[in-house]
Formats: C-alpha cells, structure tokens, sequence
C-alpha cells in the first residue's frame, strides 16, 4: 500500500483510502469540482475531482473506503491529489487498521507514565478523584486511549488524547519544580482532566467527529461537568479545592475568545492553559512539518501560524 505519509509531488497513485470528507464546490468558472479529504494511519492528504462527469468517477460517500487512481501535486505547500478514477472498494481491497491514523508513541508506556504521575500525588482527595477515572474505570480508560484530541488541526489521532495529557501533565510537572507556589497536585489532576471532555465531544474513529453534545456544550463545559459528578462521589472533597480545580478547566484556553468561560485566575489555571497552548502549537507545526513530505522549501501561509514556514535547514 502505498500510504499518505510517503506521498511525494509526481507519485502516482492507485489504491484504496478513507474517504473522510466529500464536498461539491465550484471553480471560479462555476464548473463544479469535487474536494475530498482521504485518510490513511500515517494521515490525511486534500484531493481535488476535477471532471465530476467523467465516466470514471463512481458513486461513493463519506467514510467510504474508496479506491482511487490519480497523481500527486503540491499545492501551497501541502501534498495534494488529482484524482482521475474512484469508485467505493470492495470490502477485501481493503484492512480496517490500514486507516486509522495512529499516535508514533506507544500507548501502554504512555499510560505507565500518566498512572505514575497519578501515583506521585499526595493529596487523598485529588488522588482519589484521578483514580475514579483513569484507573478503576476500565470502560473509560479504553475509550480514553482510543480517542483523538482533535477532528484536526492536532492530536487527531488513535491515542492523541492521551499523548497530549500526558504531555501537558509533564509540563505542568516540571513548572511545578521550577515554581514552587504551584500546587503541584492540583495543577497536575487539571492537566489530567482538562480534555477529558473530548471524549464525549467528538465521536470515535474512524468518523472523529463532532457530537450534538460537542456542538451545543463543547469539552470545556462536558469536561467540567464530569469532573463535578464524580466529586459528588467521593466523601468529604473540600469545597473550595473543587472550585480551584474546576476553574483551572475552565479557563485552560486562556482567553474568551478562544473558548474559555473564565480567564485564568490562579496560578495553576494560568500555569495549565500555557502548557495546553504549548503543546497544541508545537504539534501542529510538527504535523504540519510531516505533512509537507520532502518539501524542503517555504510551505506558504499558515493560517494558525500567521505566517510562512518551512522546515529547519539541515546541515
């Protein structure tokens, strides 16, 4: 097979990808186009049907698997495919596993690492709580590992989420060595729990889509809210420390704009949402470095950089 992540400007291709998104539009001529968006474990690449009524171009939908014939081009920096052919595949063209995008890192020594940061907290009640979750529930800790940290953009893949809590809990693990007035148990349970709302915002792979939940709430608020039902479970959990932990969920985006109901009132909500926007950014530059294949030139403008960029020369 030969999979997205190889791609490279002249490769010609004919095989079998996720369709994970289909889209009529028109050109500046009105002549309508189709775009696409095709999926495979190492990623996704944008694909252009130029000629909707050649004979060559099946009936299929989205989250068909689909097997298509065209070239690959680089548009704006980005692989792109030109698709001449495609029709559904057949069900034995095709393995499942082949197209889900899945995290580089190891999921079980991922866990091993979050489940001794858990262990490492002192305080009975935060600990206690993280527990509840990442621990004694099985079924909640499969979905957990399962999902993604994004429909895109970062982390969008088989075990994103916990590779991006993970990521963020080390981060607040180490501000919390570097500035003592931290909190650490504190701010490392809201690094744990900050996203856990993603698991109920977006659904499972392989659609990794918003919910009606996701939509109307968002995992800010889900998040929130399933940290407070499992507070009320547990005996005697001080009030106020339950307030601090929940604000630092609410305001780890940092800023209303950008989807926080709060801005960061305390050092840990301020410590946590830094180390969130840290690693969200630092991975979507790396995705976006990995996309670009071999392409070592300026990719063009990046929308959520606000600038061009390209990968570091090599020496």
């Amino acid at each position: 097979m030969k999979y997205i992540g190889q791609f490279y400007d002249g490769m010609h291709v004919s095989d079998v990808y996720l369709c994970k998104k289909k889209q009529i539009a028109l050109t500046k001529n009105g002549k309508e186009y189709g775009a696409l968006t095709l999926q495979d474990k190492t990623g996704t690449v944008d694909a252009k049907i130029w000629d909707l009524g050649s004979p060559g171009i099946g009936s299929f939908e989205v989250l068909d698997y689909v097997y298509i014939d065209g070239d690959v081009t680089v548009f704006q920096g980005a692989n792109q495919v030109n698709i001449r052919r495609i029709r559904k595949a057949d069900a034995g063209e095709y393995v499942e596993s082949d197209y889900l995008p899945v995290s580089s890192k190891d999921i079980k020594t991922m866990y091993g690492e979050l489940r001794g940061l858990i262990d490492s907290m002192k305080n009975p009640f935060l600990r206690k709580l993280a527990g509840s979750y990442f621990i004694e529930d099985k079924d909640f800790m499969r979905r957990f590992c399962f999902h993604s940290a994004a429909k895109s953009v970062h982390h969008g893949f088989v075990g994103g989420l916990l590779e991006h809590t993970l990521s963020v809990m080390k981060l607040c693990d180490y501000f919390a060595a570097v500035y003592p007035r931290l909190n650490r148990d504190l701010l490392l349970t809201a690094a744990l729990f900050h996203d856990i709302g993603k698991t109920r915002e977006l659904s499972a792979f392989p659609e990794n889509d918003y919910t009606d939940d996701g939509q109307l709430l968002g995992h800010i608020i889900i998040g929130t809210e399933m940290v407070s039902e499992r507070i009320r479970e547990i005996p005697g959990f001080p009030e106020k420390m339950a307030a601090e932990l929940k604000h630092c969920i609410l305001a780890h985006h940092g800023e209303l704009e950008y989807g926080s109901p709060k801005k960061p009132a305390l050092f840990e909500a301020l410590a946590l949402s830094l180390a969130d926007n840290a690693d969200a950014k630092l991975e979507t530059m790396n995705e976006v470095l990995t996309g670009a294949g071999d392409n070592s030139g300026w990719l063009g403008y990046n929308r959520l950089f606000e600038s061009n960029v390209r990968k570091t020369t090599e020496l």
